[in-house]
Formats: C-alpha cells, structure tokens, sequence
C-alpha cells in the first residue's frame, strides 16, 4: 500500500471547518454576540430572529460601539481587544478572548456589522465575507451601539443546515440562551422576538434577578425561590444564587450556573445538587437553581472548549463539595410555603338534615368536608388568652381592676394631666404641600402589609418596643414604636388644621423652663462650645413664639404670648404622650423644624411630633405597667388596623417568627 501524500488544506476550508466548531447553531452565534453586548456596556439588548434564526438573526446594542478604524480586521481570526499576551488568558475578566466570533459567522453566514461610537457623528455599515471587508464601511445615519445582522446561516454548509430539525426548536434554544443572561445581567434589559411578530420576551432595565425569574418561568417558581450567598477565602470563592424550596419540583429540571458571569456547565456540581435534592424531592423530579461563582481569573481555564460553555478550575472537587454543603444547610427547614386550600360555602349549606332521625348521606360528606387540620385552624376571637397569661405573675393580678376600667372608656389615671378641650373642626385641606405629603404616603402603601395589619389579632406585649400579633397562620413580631411613630405621622398629614386640643393642665407649663430642662439632659447633646443655656433656651422660645400662629392654626399646638404652652394636638382618642419627653420636644421643634419652606416645615414638623408621641417613658411604665400593656393593645393597635397605611420599609419591622405548619412539623418530628 502506498503511503498517503500530507496536504496543506486551503485556508478557506480551514477557517470554515474551524468556524463549524464555534457556531454549532443558531443559539451558539447569538450567546457569542450577547457577550460582545455585555462586554461593550450595553444597557439594553434587542434580538430578532426569523426562521429559527437561519435565515436571519440579529442583535442590537447600546453599547460603546466598534471604531470605523477597526472595522476591516474585525472579523478576521484571532483579533481582540481584551488581551496581547498568552498570560493575558489567566487574568481575563471579560466574555471575550480569542476573538473567533465574529470571524467563524463569516464563514458560514452572510454578516453586515452597522456601529457607531460616542466620537463619531455617524454610524457606519460593513458587509464581510470569509473574514474579509467587502468594499469600504458606508456612513449612514445610526444610533450609538452596534447591530450586527447574520443571514442565511450555514448556507455553504448545506448537511449541517438540513441536520436541524425545526425553527421552532432553534428559537427555543434561543430562547433559552436569552433568558439565562437576561436573569444573571438584571441590570440590561433584554427582548427577544420573531421577525414580524410580538416580543416574546421582555425584561426591564435596572430589574432584579427574582423579578426576571418570575417573568421568563412563572410565580410558581420565583415565590419559591430562597437566596444562596457563600463565601470561602481559602478556595478564593464566592457563591451567590436563587434555589428553589423542597416544595418545588419538576420533571425538567433548570440550572443555571454562571463561572465569572460567563454561561458555562458544570457535569460534577449539577450531579453533587441533585444528589442533595433528591433526600428531599419525589424520584425523577428535580429542583430549579441559579447559581453565580466568582473566583480568581488565575485559577481558572477557559480556553478547553470552543464554544467556552465548559471551564476547567483549581480545587474543582473541594469547590463542589463546598458548594454542596451550603446548598443543602440552606435546605434544612426550608419547607415553609406549601398553600393550604379551603372551600367555602354558601350559608345554609352543610346543614345537617335528618330523615326520619337518620343522618342523610350528604350531612356525611359535609360533616367531613368541615373537618379542618388543627395545624391550618386560624384564631380569629380577640377575647381568648393573651400573651400576659404566660409573661406576668401572680403579683400582677392587683391591677386587673385597673384594666377593666380602661376599657370603660375612661382614661387612664396618669393621663387626667391632659384634658380635652376644643372639638375637632371640618376644615378641608387646600395646601398644596399637605396634599403632596398624603399622596406620597399613598403611593407608598403596600397592599398586602394593609391586609396583614387589617386583619391581624393582637397576642400580647413583649415591652415597649415589641409586641405580638397573629395574622392567619403566622406569627409576627412586631416593632411597635416603629410603626405606632409611622401612624402619628399620618394622622398629622391626613388631619391637617382639623385637631382636637389637649389642655396642659392643672396648671400651664413654661416653654423656657421646659427647654432649659431639656438643655440639662444627655439626650439633648449640649456641650460649652454650643453657648451659655439660658441664651439657648430665650433664642429657642423666641423661634416658637414667632412660629406660633402656624402651630396654633394647623396643630392645634398653643404657646401664650407670655411663652407658656396651653396645648398639644390629640392625635389619638384616650391617648396622651408621656410629659416626660415634653422638654425635648419642644427644645427639638425650636432646632429640628426647617421653618423657612412651606412644605420642610410640615414634614419636620410632622416627624418630630410624631416621634414624641410615639415615645415612651421608662418612668411611667415602672408606675403602671398595666397601662403600658393595655394602651398598646386597646389604642395603638387599634388604630394600625383602622388608619395605618403602611410602606415596604414599614415592613421591614415586622418579623416572622414562626407559623402553625411549622410548629406542628416540630411536634411530629419529636
């Protein structure tokens, strides 16, 4: 047998067997382009795609854009911006690196590159073929940022393009490519759509990660969703994510693992997390995860594949078993949302109905269909056993009597200091700057906090800053003078001009005196350098003097001529702030108020006085602890309920603490 004769190939089919490599299909082409994208700074992202993306896909950016001058190299191989050395390889940070993307689609597509940078006035439009410039780039008219246009892909390679089975199927490769990045690049908006028709996907600019989750698969997925944050400075690396609870589970499972923001797959982690999963889920079903690792460019190789969607990294089995480790402690008591169902019933249904003093076979099934778990029963009587049962003493029974003619009506004794004594007025609200402080606190209002505080149960009192309350099967710890000072701000906005009037009494009480009290104090921060006390406290009482007329008309808040204070607004029925924090209050509305502007002026106005009302005193729950407890929960909690239309960073004082589920899974595991 004769020997074969050793051939050089031509250089056309080399680049175009080489190309085959880096665009496998479609999904490949676009997954390079939307790292160019990235890579440019892009906020927003555009792909358009017809006929599965072989007859035509496109990306539009809004990136930095491609220099006119580099336009003629751009698509040969091995031309890039990001290194100039082989070591440039072990610190690379970007997408990017051995610049064959936009070489490979040459040559085996037809390719029109259209891009303008911030410098130039105009864009410019190129044609390449085979890595080649055809003619010169054209000026035209373009936005900043680049559209790269690919046709006819593989149309010199006809069994590679008869290989593919339908567009259908392509487009959802893309689809799949293009949701990936949308969700680990939040921050970029992206849309995706078939030539001619509607988007078939949109994210936001500036979004989150659990918001994009949401739209590209659905609620049923992101309101399962728990965060993973690790980091290990041994390994050097770091883990952030979203994983699915063990209450989801899906026959396909998703993961999506992002190695230094670079789409890749990893055969050993994906194994090592479903291995987790699986104590946990039914058999065949599997989790959804996201998972984002960052680590050191010099350990890590990304130069083992020619579509870069795999990478080889240092210490990969203690990095997985790391992984794995955090990801089922993360696990462990995750089973918290499973949704309990309930039907309801007409009235009258499920009564019971007797024939000849038998029990019908319908009372049967409604009997049993009313029987509810205890575990899902949900407390709604406020009479039954409050939290004090089980906090306070025997010691304490002495002032049950005490308790029951507050709630007579009465106020309680160490509040007859206050006496009302103006009724409220009708006045409508006409000042632009009031009106905008309600419209903000509305357009603030979460309508789900609203439910929770409108059909809550008040528990019981921890102290003065907490309390608890139920709402349906769950338990939340409360700050109460977080939200009790919200409140009073919102009355303050909403009963503008239109206060009742607290008496000071029995007698007045001197401004000056209660300024030069609260000069004395810690709490008011006084030092030398401020100046002499007594100067202080004139300057001060001569500010409120001045701005009297404003606090008398709007609040209800009177300062005789003489400087003594008459009255406070009242905000709430039978509650009186403590007299404790009076001379701090008034030294705070003398220094904190911005009384030179319209509208700084009611809101600091607003603030401070809602944080005086809102404040306790050590001193008088030491007196009548009794009192404390039960304004808490016959006053305060009341009007949360009623009149409190609370923000998302009110809730952020609500807490959590456990539910019935919960609490029932405890008891069965013991």
């Amino acid at each position: 047998m004769d020997a074969g004769i050793i051939k050089k190939l031509d250089r056309a089919v080399v680049n175009r067997i080489a190309a085959g490599e880096v665009i496998q299909r479609p999904a490949n082409a676009l997954k390079e382009l939307i790292e160019n994208s990235l890579d440019a700074k892009a906020s927003l992202i555009q792909v358009t795609v017809k006929v599965g993306g072989l007859k035509l896909l496109q990306i539009e950016d809004n990136g930095t854009g491609i220099r006119k001058e580099d336009l003629e190299i751009v698509c040969e191989r091995f031309t890039t911006s990001k290194l100039t050395t082989f070591e440039d390889l072990t610190k690379i940070s970007t997408f990017g690196f051995r610049g064959e993307a936009l070489a490979s689609i040459s040559h085996v597509a037809h390719l029109t590159i259209q891009t303008k940078t911030r410098p130039e006035r105009c864009a410019y439009k190129a044609s390449y073929e085979d890595g080649q410039l055809q003619g010169k780039p054209k000026a035209i008219a373009g936005n900043q940022g680049t559209i790269i246009m690919i046709e006819d892909l593989f149309y010199n390679m006809p069994q590679r393009r008869q290989a593919f089975k339908t567009p259908n199927e392509e487009f959802q490769k893309i689809y799949d490519v293009t949701a990936k990045y949308a969700i680990h690049n939040s921050r970029v908006g992206f849309m995706l759509k078939k030539h001619g028709e509607q988007l078939s996907l949109k994210t936001n600019v500036n979004s989150t990660q659990e918001a994009n989750i949401q739209i590209i698969y659905g609620s049923e997925i992101s309101k399962e969703l728990m965060p993973v944050d690790y980091t290990d400075q041994m390994l050097q690396f770091s883990l952030t994510g979203l994983i699915t609870k063990v209450n989801y589970n899906n026959k396909k499972g998703i993961m999506l693992l992002f190695i230094n923001n670079r789409l890749v797959e990893s055969a050993a982690l994906k194994a090592a997390i479903d291995n987790v999963y699986s104590t946990y889920l039914p058999k065949g079903m599997h989790p959804f995860i996201y998972l984002s690792l960052e680590m050191e460019p010099s350990n890590l190789d990304v130069n083992v594949h020619p579509t870069k969607h795999q990478v080889h990294f240092l210490y990969e089995d203690e990095i997985v078993e790391k992984i794995k480790c955090q990801i089922e402690t993360q696990l462990l008591g995750s089973n918290a949302t499973r949704t309990f169902y309930k039907q309801l019933k007409l009235p009258g249904i499920g009564r019971e109905e007797k024939e000849t003093g038998n029990e019908t076979s319908i009372n049967k099934s409604a009997a049993t269909q009313d029987k509810v778990s205890a575990k899902d029963m949900i407390r709604t009587d406020s009479k039954e056993q409050k939290l004090d049962k089980f906090l306070f003493n025997e010691s304490n029974k002495k002032t049950d009597d005490s308790s029951s003619t507050y709630s007579n009506g009465l106020l309680p004794i160490s509040e007859q200091s206050f006496r009302v004594t103006a009724k409220q007025k009708t006045k409508e609200v006409k000042l632009t700057s009031v009106l905008k402080m309600m419209q903000q606190i509305e357009n603030k209002c979460s309508v789900q906090l609203r439910k929770i505080l409108k059909e809550m149960v008040f528990v019981g009192s921890i102290d003065k800053s907490f309390a608890v309350f139920q709402y349906e099967t769950k338990l939340y710890l409360c700050n109460t003078l977080k939200l009790s000072e919200e409140l009073f701000y919102q009355r303050l906005v909403y009963n503008f001009e239109n206060f009742c009037a607290l008496e000071i009494a029995p007698e007045r009480l001197s401004v000056k005196s209660l300024i030069l009290l609260a000069l004395n104090s810690p709490e008011s921060g006084w030092c030398e350098e401020d100046g002499d006390k007594e100067e202080l406290a004139e300057r001060a009482v001569d500010i409120l003097l001045v701005h009297s007329p404003i606090m008398r008309e709007y609040f209800s808040l009177n300062i005789s001529p003489e400087g003594d204070l008459l009255t406070l607004p009242l905000l709430l029925e039978q509650h009186c702030p403590s007299k404790a924090y009076l001379p701090l209050y008034m030294l705070r509305l003398a220094t904190d108020v911005e009384w030179e502007e319209e509208e700084k002026c009611f809101e600091t106005f607003c603030r401070e006085t809602a944080h005086y009302y809102a404040t306790v005193s050590d001193v008088d729950i030491k007196d009548d602890p009794k009192r404390h407890r039960w304004q808490t929960e016959h006053i305060l909690y009341p009007a949360l309920k009623r009149y409190l239309l609370p923000s998302e960073k009110i809730g952020k004082e609500l807490y959590e603490v456990t539910s019935l589920p919960k609490l029932y899974k405890v008891f069965e595991r013991c």
